[in-house]
């Protein structure tokens, strides 16, 4: 039985624009993120860094025509999927800290990276252009 890709066809534009979404707007909002937060003001830019990065990266790759490098998308997998680690690390570090707001940031950008990764992991074929 063949399994549908066509669901996944935009992932990695899913992925560049999720992460350039969130990247402006923490930039934007740092200082009012900051206090929401009570997160230290460094921490909540470079996440906001971090999300631009991640996005960029991913731009790169969903504007390639087929086929795209499989190191690349493997890349990009297990980036967002390392990601979860310093998401899960800083709420368990600002535990005391932050606000519950903080927590839901933390907590729910690491799952969602997690999930993103893992998704370009097992599409990792759909997204290099391989037929499945």
């Amino acid at each position: 039985m063949k399994r549908d890709r066509s669901i996944f066809r935009n992932l990695l534009w899913f992925d560049c624009i999720a992460g350039a979404s969130v990247g402006l707007l923490v930039l934007f909002f740092s200082k009012w993120l900051t206090e929401l937060y009570a997160l230290p003001w460094e921490l909540v830019l470079a996440m906001g860094i971090a999300n631009l990065v991640y996005a960029s990266y991913s731009f790169s790759l969903a504007i390639q025509k087929p086929p795209r490098p499989m190191y690349r998308i493997v890349l990009l997998a297990a980036a967002n999927m390392a990601w979860t680690i310093p998401c899960f690390a800083m709420a368990m570090v600002f535990w005391g800290q932050a606000t519950p707001l903080g927590q839901i940031q933390l907590i729910g950008e690491g799952l969602f990276v997690g999930i993103l990764g893992y998704l370009e992991w097992y599409w990792r074929r759909a997204l290099v252009g391989e037929p499945l």
